[in-house]
C-alpha cells in the first residue's frame, strides 16, 4: 500500500492552487495524496470553489475529501467583524473532523500531514495521532523570514510590544530581507497589540516558527539566497523566555518551488480563450498584460480604472487588460463573485475602446494568466505582487510592473524590486492613486529603454534557474527528497 501525504489547504484560492502543484510532485514521486478540505460553503468563495472544481476534474488520481460540516460554524460577526479571527476559530473547530479523517485512513500509511501555514492549529491533531507535521508557505522565503521573526519583534528590550500604527512608515529591519516600512508588514492586522486579531496573528506566527517538524516554502534557493540563509540560521530565533544562550534554530526549511500551474494541467475547457487567439496575432514581446488577481482587481476605484486606461492609451503600446467592476466606494473585500459583469462603457473613458481597437484588448472577469504570461507576445506584466503571480511572471521570463495592494504584497514588492530585481515599482500605490502619467512612463521604461532590457535579462536568468532547480538533481527537487526522507525518519510507529 502506498504511503500517503495528507494535504490540508486553507480557505484561500491563492494558497490552494500552489498546494495542488505540490500534490503533483508528490504523485510523481510515487506517493498517494489525500486532500482534506474544510467545507467551502462557509465562505461562498467562488474563486476557491472554481479552483477546487478545476483540480478535481484535471487530477483524477488526487483523492479530495470534503470534511463533514461542523455544527453551527462561526461567522465573522461571532469574531467581532474580523475575518481572520473567524478563520482561526474555524480551523480549530474543524480539528475534530480532521482527526476523524486521519484515523479513518489505513494504519501506518500516513507519511506526513502538510497544513497551510494559517491553519497551524492542525498541528495539534497530527501530533496527537503521531504523524509528522509540516506547514506550507504559499508565500516566499522573505515573507517567511519576516513572519518567523515578527512574533519576537520588540522583545528583549524590557518595553511593551510596539504598535505598528505608531511606527507608521518608519523602517524596520529583519534578518534576511531589505529594510522596509513598518506599514508594509500586514499593517491592517497588526495596528494595535491589545486587539484580539493582533494576538491571534502573533500566536500563529510563533507556532509556525517553533512547532512544525519542517516548513515547505514555495520558492527556490537561488532566487532568495539571503532569506533562505536567515531561515536556516541556527540562532534565528531568540532563546526561550528566561533561558540563557544566543538563540535557537527554526524548524527545517525546504525550498520546493516554484510550484506554478501548467498551461494544460488545470484546463478543463476545450475552447481556447479569446485573448490567446488575439495574442497569436501580435508581435513577439509587444503586449503589456495587466491583471491584479482575484481580489485586487475589484479594489480599484472607477477613477483609478480611468487613469490606467488613459496611461495605456498614451503609451502607444499594445495591452491585454483584465477588468472587473469595482466594489462600492472602492473598498476591497475577500469574497466576491469573479463572474460579476463589468460595464466597460461606464468604467472606461469615452472612446477608449474605439481608439485602442487593434492594439488593445480588455477582458472581463478572468484570463488564463499562466498561458498569457508564457505566450511569445507578452512583454511585460502589471501585477499586484501576489506571490503566485510573481512566480508565474518569473517562470515565464516576463518583467513586472509592481503595484501591491494588501496582505504581504507590499513586502513582496520590496523583494521583487530591491532584492531579486525582476520588477519596477508603480509609484502612487501608497497614496491610493497611480496616475495616467505614471502608467505611461513605467510602461515605456520596461518596453522601450535599456533599463527595461536589463530587467528582462535578469528575469530570464531567474527563469532558467527555476527550470534547473526543478529538474532531477536540482536544488528544489533535492530539498523535496530531503523533506520526504526526514518525514520518514520521524514516523511514530
Amino acid at each position: 500500500m502506498k504511503k500517503t501525504i495528507v494535504l490540508y489547504p486553507g480557505l484561500f484560492a491563492s494558497h490552494f492552487v500552489p498546494m495542488m502543484q505540490l500534490a503533483d510532485v508528490l504523485l510523481d514521486e510515487g506517493y498517494a495524496v489525500a486532500v482534506a478540505l474544510i467545507d467551502l460553503t462557509l465562505d461562498h468563495d467562488a474563486a476557491l470553489s472554481s479552483a477546487v472544481d478545476r483540480v478535481a476534474a484535471a487530477k483524477p488520481s488526487l483523492a479530495i475529501h470534503r470534511l463533514p460540516r461542523i455544527h453551527d460554524p462561526p461567522t465573522v460577526a461571532d469574531a467581532g467583524g474580523e475575518p481572520l479571527l473567524r478563520y482561526f476559530d474555524t480551523v480549530k473547530r474543524y480539528n475534530e473532523r480532521l482527526r476523524e479523517f486521519l484515523r479513518s485512513l489505513p494504519p501506518k500509511t500516513v507519511h506526513a500531514v502538510v497544513a497551510d501555514a494559517p491553519s497551524v492549529a492542525a498541528l495539534d491533531v497530527a501530533r496527537e495521532i503521531g504523524v509528522p507535521a509540516y506547514t506550507f508557505y504559499a508565500a516566499n522565503a522573505s515573507a517567511a523570514a519576516v513572519f518567523f521573526q515578527l512574533h519576537f519583534f520588540g522583545d528583549g528590550d524590557g518595553q511593551p510590544r510596539r504598535s505598528f500604527k505608531e511606527l507608521g512608515d518608519a523602517p524596520v529591519e529583519f534578518r534576511g530581507v531589505p529594510p522596509m516600512p513598518a506599514s508594509y508588514l500586514m499593517r491592517e492586522m497588526l495596528l494595535d497589540p491589545d486587539t484580539e486579531v493582533y494576538k491571534a496573528m502573533m500566536e500563529a506566527m510563533r507556532r509556525n516558527a517553533e512547532e512544525p517538524d519542517g516548513v515547505l516554502v514555495n520558492t527556490f534557493a537561488s532566487l532568495e539566497p539571503r532569506a533562505v540563509a536567515a531561515l536556516r540560521d541556527p540562532q534565528l530565533l531568540p532563546p526561550p523566555a528566561g533561558a540563557a544562550g544566543e538563540g535557537r534554530p527554526p524548524p527545517p526549511v525546504y525550498c520546493v518551488g516554484p510550484l506554478v500551474a501548467g498551461t494544460a494541467a488545470e484546463a478543463v475547457e476545450d475552447n481556447k480563450h479569446e485573448c490567446l487567439a488575439w495574442l497569436d496575432r501580435q508581435p513577439d514581446r509587444s503586449v503589456v498584460f495587466l491583471c491584479f488577481g482575484s481580489i485586487g482587481a475589484v479594489t480599484h476605484s472607477a477613477e483609478q480604472i480611468r487613469e490606467i486606461a488613459t496611461g495605456l492609451r498614451s503609451s502607444g503600446h499594445r495591452f491585454l487588460w483584465v477588468v472587473r467592476s469595482p466594489l462600492p466606494g472602492g473598498e476591497g473585500e475577500r469574497l466576491f463573485d469573479p463572474r460579476a459583469d463589468a460595464d466597460l462603457d461606464a468604467l472606461l473613458p469615452a472612446g477608449f475602446l474605439e481608439s485602442t481597437e487593434g492594439r488593445g484588448l480588455v477582458v472581463k472577469h478572468w484570463a488564463p494568466q499562466v498561458e498569457v504570461l508564457r505566450h511569445r507576445a507578452t512583454g511585460a506584466f502589471v501585477t499586484h505582487c501576489g506571490w503566485n503571480s510573481a512566480l508565474e511572471g518569473i517562470t515565464a521570463g516576463v518583467p513586472m510592473l509592481c503595484w501591491p495592494m494588501y496582505a504581504e504584497q507590499k513586502m513582496n514588492k520590496v523583494v521583487m524590486v530591491e532584492e531579486v530585481g525582476v520588477g519596477v515599482e508603480m509609484a502612487g500605490w501608497e497614496q491610493g492613486m497611480v496616475t495616467a502619467e505614471e502608467v505611461e512612463a513605467k510602461v515605456r521604461l520596461v518596453m522601450e529603454t535599456e533599463e527595461g532590457d536589463k530587467l528582462r535579462a535578469r528575469v530570464a536568468a531567474h527563469r532558467d534557474a527555476a527550470v534547473t532547480a526543478c529538474k532531477a538533481g536540482g536544488s528544489s527537487r533535492a530539498e523535496f527528497a530531503q523533506f520526504l526522507a526526514d518525514a520518514a525518519s520521524l514516523r511514530r510507529e
